[in-house]
């Protein structure tokens, strides 16, 4: 069923130009057509992200959406230089150098958009 499917990241923001300017050009997002007012769709590697306006922004206290990388302290730092401030949490079994947390299998950095909906950078 949709196994065979490509999912969409979809992110609620409340204000559109700002989110427009963040996910295009903060994070690098390539624009694609979405067709509807008061929505963005950006292309993400054969991923896309929809962003849409909404009352409800920021409301969800879990991760949004997340990008697999193959250096996340490159990425870290290239973002952190374009402004992007990195969350720091307290996980059990996990460390963390700087903004990047280490699972000791896997690399992780989470952020924040305008609107504070959670965002993450996470080893391939």
């Amino acid at each position: 069923m949709l196994g065979n499917s490509d999912a969409i990241a979809t992110i609620a923001v409340k204000n559109i130009d700002a989110a427009r300017k963040f996910y295009g050009d903060t994070l690098g997002l390539a624009s694609a057509e979405s067709g509807e007012a008061q929505v963005l769709s950006y292309k993400s590697g054969s991923s896309r992200v929809l962003v849409y306006q909404s009352q409800f922004a920021g409301t969800n206290q879990a991760t949004a959406a997340s990008w697999a990388v193959d250096d996340v302290e490159r990425e870290v730092k290239a973002l952190k230089a374009k402004g992007v401030v990195f969350e720091h949490y307290d996980f059990p079994g996990m460390t963390r150098r700087g903004d990047v947390h280490d699972t000791g299998r896997s690399l992780a950095a989470w952020f924040k958009d305008p609107d504070g909906n959670i965002l993450a950078i996470v080893s391939r």
